[in-house]
Protein backbone atom coordinates (compact mmCIF):
# COMPACT_ATOMS: atom_id res chain seq x y z
CA UNK A 1 0.00 0.00 0.00
CA UNK A 2 1.48 3.33 -1.22
CA UNK A 3 0.15 6.04 1.70
CA UNK A 4 0.92 9.71 0.31
CA UNK A 5 2.83 11.80 3.75
CA UNK A 6 2.00 14.74 4.56
CA UNK A 7 4.00 16.84 7.54
CA UNK A 8 1.89 19.02 9.27
CA UNK A 9 3.74 21.61 11.55
CA UNK A 10 1.79 24.39 13.49
CA UNK A 11 5.06 27.37 14.25
CA UNK A 12 4.73 30.37 16.92
CA UNK A 13 7.72 32.36 17.16
CA UNK A 14 10.39 29.82 16.51
CA UNK A 15 12.52 30.18 13.62
CA UNK A 16 15.48 28.33 15.54
CA UNK A 17 13.31 25.19 16.16
CA UNK A 18 12.20 24.78 12.35
CA UNK A 19 15.67 25.18 11.32
CA UNK A 20 16.73 22.22 13.29
CA UNK A 21 13.33 20.06 12.27
CA UNK A 22 13.76 20.80 8.74
CA UNK A 23 17.70 19.51 9.72
CA UNK A 24 16.41 16.78 10.55
CA UNK A 25 14.14 15.85 7.51
CA UNK A 26 16.73 17.06 5.18
CA UNK A 27 18.77 13.55 6.58
CA UNK A 28 15.94 10.82 6.14
CA UNK A 29 17.63 7.60 4.60
CA UNK A 30 14.11 6.70 3.67
CA UNK A 31 13.31 6.82 -0.22
CA UNK A 32 9.25 7.27 0.63
CA UNK A 33 7.71 10.84 -1.10
CA UNK A 34 6.15 12.86 1.75
CA UNK A 35 5.75 16.88 1.90
CA UNK A 36 6.05 19.45 4.99
CA UNK A 37 3.30 21.84 5.23
CA UNK A 38 4.48 24.65 7.58
CA UNK A 39 1.56 26.85 8.83
CA UNK A 40 3.09 30.21 10.82
CA UNK A 41 0.37 30.61 13.63
CA UNK A 42 0.55 34.80 13.54
CA UNK A 43 4.04 35.17 14.56
CA UNK A 44 6.18 37.99 14.72
CA UNK A 45 9.77 36.15 14.56
CA UNK A 46 8.88 34.70 10.88
CA UNK A 47 10.25 31.01 9.69
CA UNK A 48 10.47 32.06 6.03
CA UNK A 49 13.42 32.82 5.94
CA UNK A 50 14.59 29.56 7.07
CA UNK A 51 11.98 27.55 4.59
CA UNK A 52 13.75 29.21 1.71
CA UNK A 53 17.03 27.34 2.94
CA UNK A 54 15.60 24.33 2.48
CA UNK A 55 13.56 24.89 -0.50
CA UNK A 56 15.48 23.21 -2.73
CA UNK A 57 16.00 20.09 -0.46
CA UNK A 58 12.50 19.60 0.86
CA UNK A 59 9.29 19.73 -0.61
CA UNK A 60 7.49 22.48 1.86
CA UNK A 61 4.66 24.79 1.58
CA UNK A 62 4.42 27.53 3.84
CA UNK A 63 1.62 29.35 4.94
CA UNK A 64 1.08 32.39 6.85
CA UNK A 65 -2.39 32.98 8.69
CA UNK A 66 -3.48 35.25 12.11
CA UNK A 67 -2.75 33.65 15.37
CA UNK A 68 -5.76 31.21 16.43
CA UNK A 69 -3.89 28.40 18.05
CA UNK A 70 -1.92 25.44 17.22
CA UNK A 71 -5.32 23.27 17.01
CA UNK A 72 -6.83 25.68 14.10
CA UNK A 73 -3.41 26.03 12.75
CA UNK A 74 -2.94 22.15 12.26
CA UNK A 75 -6.73 21.87 11.01
CA UNK A 76 -5.66 24.87 8.36
CA UNK A 77 -2.41 22.92 7.50
CA UNK A 78 -4.46 19.93 7.09
CA UNK A 79 -6.88 21.51 4.63
CA UNK A 80 -3.79 22.69 2.34
CA UNK A 81 -2.18 19.74 2.48
CA UNK A 82 -2.15 17.11 -0.47
CA UNK A 83 -1.74 13.87 1.25
CA UNK A 84 -3.89 11.16 2.04
CA UNK A 85 -2.15 11.25 5.71
CA UNK A 86 -1.28 13.54 7.75
CA UNK A 87 1.84 13.94 10.78
CA UNK A 88 1.12 16.11 13.05
CA UNK A 89 4.61 17.28 14.69
CA UNK A 90 5.30 20.27 17.35
CA UNK A 91 8.05 22.27 16.28
CA UNK A 92 10.18 21.55 19.03
CA UNK A 93 11.18 18.01 18.22
CA UNK A 94 14.18 16.64 16.07
CA UNK A 95 13.39 13.45 13.70
CA UNK A 96 15.15 10.39 13.69
CA UNK A 97 16.84 9.46 10.01
CA UNK A 98 14.37 6.05 9.76
CA UNK A 99 10.87 8.12 11.33
CA UNK A 100 9.25 8.13 8.34
CA UNK A 101 10.54 4.29 7.55
CA UNK A 102 8.60 2.87 10.64
CA UNK A 103 5.69 4.83 10.25
CA UNK A 104 5.23 3.41 7.00
CA UNK A 105 5.92 -0.11 7.76
CA UNK A 106 3.72 -0.26 10.77
CA UNK A 107 0.86 1.34 8.54
CA UNK A 108 1.50 -1.12 5.91
CA UNK A 109 1.37 -4.44 8.60
CA UNK A 110 -1.27 -2.94 11.20
CA UNK A 111 -3.06 0.24 9.21
CA UNK A 112 -4.83 2.82 11.75
CA UNK A 113 -6.86 5.62 10.68
CA UNK A 114 -4.88 8.01 14.14
CA UNK A 115 -1.36 6.72 15.83
CA UNK A 116 0.78 8.32 18.02
CA UNK A 117 4.20 7.93 19.00
CA UNK A 118 6.31 8.39 22.20
CA UNK A 119 8.84 10.99 22.46
CA UNK A 120 12.80 10.68 23.77
CA UNK A 121 15.85 13.01 25.62
CA UNK A 122 18.13 13.58 22.30
CA UNK A 123 22.47 13.21 23.57
CA UNK A 124 22.46 16.99 23.05
CA UNK A 125 19.78 18.16 25.60
CA UNK A 126 20.44 19.94 28.60
CA UNK A 127 20.02 18.10 32.12
CA UNK A 128 16.78 20.22 32.49
CA UNK A 129 15.38 19.01 29.32
CA UNK A 130 16.44 15.41 29.53
CA UNK A 131 14.46 15.66 33.57
CA UNK A 132 11.74 16.44 32.29
CA UNK A 133 11.76 14.28 28.98
CA UNK A 134 12.29 11.22 31.74
CA UNK A 135 8.89 12.66 34.32
CA UNK A 136 6.37 13.15 31.26
CA UNK A 137 7.14 9.69 29.99
CA UNK A 138 8.24 7.38 33.05
CA UNK A 139 5.92 4.84 34.16
CA UNK A 140 6.28 6.05 37.29
CA UNK A 141 5.05 9.83 36.91
CA UNK A 142 2.22 9.58 34.27
CA UNK A 143 1.94 5.87 33.92
CA UNK A 144 3.26 5.99 30.45
CA UNK A 145 0.45 7.61 28.90
CA UNK A 146 2.75 10.06 27.16
CA UNK A 147 4.50 7.06 25.07
CA UNK A 148 4.84 3.72 26.28
CA UNK A 149 3.78 0.76 24.96
CA UNK A 150 2.10 -0.31 28.33
CA UNK A 151 -0.22 2.16 29.95
CA UNK A 152 -2.48 2.95 33.02
CA UNK A 153 -5.19 3.87 30.35
CA UNK A 154 -5.78 2.91 26.69
CA UNK A 155 -3.63 5.72 25.02
CA UNK A 156 -4.58 8.76 23.49
CA UNK A 157 -2.01 10.35 20.71
CA UNK A 158 -0.17 13.42 21.47
CA UNK A 159 0.17 16.34 18.89
CA UNK A 160 4.09 16.23 19.22
CA UNK A 161 3.93 13.28 17.46
CA UNK A 162 0.63 11.92 15.91
CA UNK A 163 -1.19 10.47 12.44
CA UNK A 164 -4.14 11.19 11.33
CA UNK A 165 -5.72 9.94 8.22
CA UNK A 166 -7.59 12.49 5.34
CA UNK A 167 -10.96 10.73 6.32
CA UNK A 168 -10.25 10.68 10.02
CA UNK A 169 -9.75 14.67 9.82
CA UNK A 170 -12.74 15.00 7.52
CA UNK A 171 -15.34 12.91 9.87
CA UNK A 172 -14.23 14.48 13.13
CA UNK A 173 -13.23 18.31 11.04
CA UNK A 174 -10.02 18.25 13.57
CA UNK A 175 -8.94 19.44 16.21
CA UNK A 176 -11.00 21.98 18.72
CA UNK A 177 -10.23 24.83 20.26
CA UNK A 178 -9.25 23.99 23.57
CA UNK A 179 -5.47 24.43 24.35
CA UNK A 180 -3.78 22.28 25.58
CA UNK A 181 -5.97 19.31 25.39
CA UNK A 182 -6.93 19.89 21.82
CA UNK A 183 -5.15 16.22 20.59
CA UNK A 184 -6.32 13.70 23.50
CA UNK A 185 -9.87 15.76 22.60
CA UNK A 186 -9.74 14.97 19.07
CA UNK A 187 -8.07 10.95 19.50
CA UNK A 188 -11.10 9.87 21.48
CA UNK A 189 -13.75 12.01 19.30
CA UNK A 190 -11.94 9.51 16.45
CA UNK A 191 -12.08 6.43 18.15
CA UNK A 192 -16.00 7.63 19.28
CA UNK A 193 -16.64 7.57 15.01
CA UNK A 194 -15.35 4.08 14.89
CA UNK A 195 -11.88 4.50 13.46
CA UNK A 196 -8.87 2.67 14.66
CA UNK A 197 -6.12 4.43 16.65
CA UNK A 198 -2.52 2.77 17.40
CA UNK A 199 0.63 3.45 18.97
CA UNK A 200 3.88 2.84 17.03
CA UNK A 201 6.45 2.16 19.57
CA UNK A 202 9.25 2.60 17.16
CA UNK A 203 8.80 6.11 15.96
CA UNK A 204 9.79 8.22 17.90
CA UNK A 205 10.58 11.90 18.20
CA UNK A 206 12.66 13.92 20.05
CA UNK A 207 10.82 16.28 21.79
CA UNK A 208 13.12 19.59 22.74
CA UNK A 209 10.94 21.28 25.57
CA UNK A 210 12.57 24.74 25.26
CA UNK A 211 10.88 25.49 28.78
CA UNK A 212 12.34 26.99 32.11
CA UNK A 213 10.99 25.97 35.66
CA UNK A 214 8.02 28.57 35.67
CA UNK A 215 6.56 27.77 32.22
CA UNK A 216 6.89 23.86 33.08
CA UNK A 217 4.37 24.91 35.68
CA UNK A 218 2.55 26.63 34.02
CA UNK A 219 2.10 24.02 31.35
CA UNK A 220 1.21 20.84 33.90
CA UNK A 221 -1.05 23.33 35.83
CA UNK A 222 -3.19 23.86 32.39
CA UNK A 223 -2.95 20.02 32.09
CA UNK A 224 -4.26 19.35 35.19
CA UNK A 225 -7.14 22.25 34.37
CA UNK A 226 -7.83 20.53 30.80
CA UNK A 227 -8.39 17.08 32.15
CA UNK A 228 -12.07 17.74 34.26
CA UNK A 229 -13.20 19.80 31.05
CA UNK A 230 -12.25 16.85 28.98
CA UNK A 231 -13.70 14.23 31.09
CA UNK A 232 -17.06 16.26 31.31
CA UNK A 233 -17.23 16.29 27.18
CA UNK A 234 -16.31 12.29 27.47
CA UNK A 235 -17.10 10.49 30.32
CA UNK A 236 -16.37 6.92 29.22
CA UNK A 237 -12.06 8.25 29.88
CA UNK A 238 -12.72 9.02 33.10
CA UNK A 239 -9.70 6.89 35.16
CA UNK A 240 -8.78 7.18 38.61
CA UNK A 241 -5.20 7.90 37.36
CA UNK A 242 -5.83 11.72 36.83
CA UNK A 243 -6.04 12.31 40.64
CA UNK A 244 -2.68 10.87 41.47
CA UNK A 245 -0.95 14.21 41.89
CA UNK A 246 -3.79 15.49 43.49
CA UNK A 247 -3.82 12.58 46.20
CA UNK A 248 0.29 13.06 46.06
CA UNK A 249 0.10 16.44 47.12
CA UNK A 250 -2.45 15.81 50.32
CA UNK A 251 -0.40 12.73 51.22
CA UNK A 252 2.55 14.77 51.71
CA UNK A 253 0.79 17.29 54.16
CA UNK A 254 -0.68 14.64 55.50
CA UNK A 255 2.32 12.66 56.41
CA UNK A 256 4.48 15.67 57.27
CA UNK A 257 1.69 16.24 59.64
CA UNK A 258 2.20 12.60 61.50
CA UNK A 259 5.85 13.29 61.47
CA UNK A 260 4.90 15.71 64.06
CA UNK A 261 3.15 13.13 66.38
CA UNK A 262 6.27 10.69 65.86
CA UNK A 263 4.68 8.51 62.76
CA UNK A 264 7.29 8.32 60.17
CA UNK A 265 5.76 5.50 57.90
CA UNK A 266 3.84 7.58 55.42
CA UNK A 267 6.67 10.08 54.49
CA UNK A 268 8.90 7.08 54.56
CA UNK A 269 6.78 5.96 51.32
CA UNK A 270 7.46 9.13 49.81
CA UNK A 271 10.46 9.58 50.23
CA UNK A 272 11.03 6.14 49.10
CA UNK A 273 8.85 7.04 45.94
CA UNK A 274 10.75 9.69 45.21
CA UNK A 275 13.99 7.51 45.41
CA UNK A 276 13.09 5.43 43.03
CA UNK A 277 12.74 8.30 40.35
CA UNK A 278 16.03 9.19 41.46
CA UNK A 279 17.40 6.02 40.67
CA UNK A 280 15.65 5.13 37.43
CA UNK A 281 15.88 8.23 35.89
CA UNK A 282 20.09 8.35 36.99
CA UNK A 283 20.19 4.96 35.71
CA UNK A 284 18.30 5.78 32.08
CA UNK A 285 20.60 9.09 31.73
CA UNK A 286 23.42 8.05 33.13
CA UNK A 287 23.70 11.19 35.78
CA UNK A 288 22.90 11.14 39.46
CA UNK A 289 22.81 15.36 38.51
CA UNK A 290 19.45 14.42 36.24
CA UNK A 291 18.36 12.13 39.03
CA UNK A 292 18.24 14.90 41.37
CA UNK A 293 16.69 17.16 38.27
CA UNK A 294 14.06 15.03 38.11
CA UNK A 295 13.11 15.02 42.01
CA UNK A 296 12.80 18.75 41.44
CA UNK A 297 10.40 18.33 37.90
CA UNK A 298 8.19 15.88 39.47
CA UNK A 299 7.36 17.66 42.53
CA UNK A 300 6.46 20.84 40.44
CA UNK A 301 4.51 18.43 38.12
CA UNK A 302 2.43 16.73 40.86
CA UNK A 303 1.75 20.03 42.34
CA UNK A 304 1.39 22.30 39.17
CA UNK A 305 -1.12 19.26 37.90
CA UNK A 306 -2.90 18.59 41.51
CA UNK A 307 -3.84 22.40 42.02
CA UNK A 308 -5.14 22.68 38.46
CA UNK A 309 -7.11 19.58 38.58
CA UNK A 310 -8.41 20.13 42.00
CA UNK A 311 -9.62 23.52 41.02
CA UNK A 312 -11.05 22.68 37.91
CA UNK A 313 -12.68 20.04 39.37
CA UNK A 314 -14.51 21.73 41.61
CA UNK A 315 -15.71 24.53 38.73
CA UNK A 316 -16.46 22.07 36.15
CA UNK A 317 -17.29 18.48 37.54
CA UNK A 318 -19.16 20.04 40.99
CA UNK A 319 -20.15 23.38 39.94
CA UNK A 320 -21.17 22.47 36.35
CA UNK A 321 -19.39 26.09 35.16
CA UNK A 322 -18.65 26.83 31.55
CA UNK A 323 -15.24 26.02 31.10
CA UNK A 324 -14.76 28.91 28.60
CA UNK A 325 -15.67 31.65 30.85
CA UNK A 326 -14.12 29.89 34.30
CA UNK A 327 -10.81 28.90 32.48
CA UNK A 328 -11.07 31.56 28.93
CA UNK A 329 -7.08 30.84 28.70
CA UNK A 330 -7.55 27.70 27.85
CA UNK A 331 -9.77 28.26 24.37
CA UNK A 332 -8.83 30.40 21.71
CA UNK A 333 -11.96 31.77 19.26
Amino acid sequence: MNINYSFVIPVYNRPEEVEELLKSFATFTTKIPFEIVLVEDGSTLSSKPIVEKFIDRLDISYFEKENSGPGDSRNHGMSKAKGEFFIILDSDVILPKDYLKQVDDYLNNTYVDCFGGPDAAHQSFSSTQKAINFVMTSFLTTGGIRGKNKSVKEYEPRSFNMGISKKAFLATKGFGKIHPGEDPDLAIRIKNKGFKTGFIEKAFVYHKRRIDWSKFYIQVNKFGKVRPILTSWHPETSSIAFWFPTCFIFSVLFSSILVLMNLYLPILLIFSYLFLIFFFSSIENKSIYIGFLSIMTVLIQFYGYGIGFLKSTYYIRLLKRNPKKVFPELFFE
